[in-house]
């Protein structure tokens, strides 16, 4: 999927995602990522650069061997991002820490790609003030992806 002006984001399931329906990932993704381009954080940006990002959903396992071979973690994490523009989630994780959040796992697996998209803009969650400000935009892109569409002219919307 691509959207002018903006790399192509190709999800690609390695785990078993059985309860996420991968085409409207994909769709929320194509939504959310403009709003991720706007978000820019205070590191250097890759993001913009980039001409295609490509989302690994794998298992625990699997995430937890990266995790070990490149933060020397060997422990299960949500996400992790690579400046050139590789995002690996786990939608074990997801399954896990969605409901405690509020979310489904679907809406959690897409929280996790926002989050890795903002890294690939430049956000980081190391220190205060940036994380809560990475979250915060986080969590507003996905508010207004999952949000249904209304009609601008309602009542509602004026």
């Amino acid at each position: 999927m691509s959207h002018a002006g903006a790399p192509e984001v190709e999800i690609f399931p390695h785990a078993d995602c059985a309860g996420i329906a991968l085409d409207l990932l994909a769709s929320k993704v194509l939504a959310a990522l403009p709003f991720c381009l706007d978000s820019r954080g205070g590191e250097e940006p890759v993001l913009p650069e980039l001409t295609e990002v490509e989302v690994s959903l794998v298992d625990d396992e699997t995430i937890a061997r990266v995790h070990g071979e490149f933060m020397d973690d060997p422990t299960p994490t949500d996400v992790i991002t690579f400046h050139h523009g590789e995002i690996l989630v786990s939608v074990d994780t997801a399954r896990r820490e969605g409901p405690g959040h509020g979310n489904t796992p679907a809406d959690e697996t897409l929280l996790y790609i926002i989050h890795g998209l903002l890294h690939l803009n430049g956000h980081t969650d190391l220190r205060e003030p940036d994380r809560t400000a990475m979250h915060q935009a986080q969590e507003s892109i996905l508010d207004r992806v999952r949000r249904p569409v209304t009609d601008p002219l309602s009542d509602e919307n004026r």
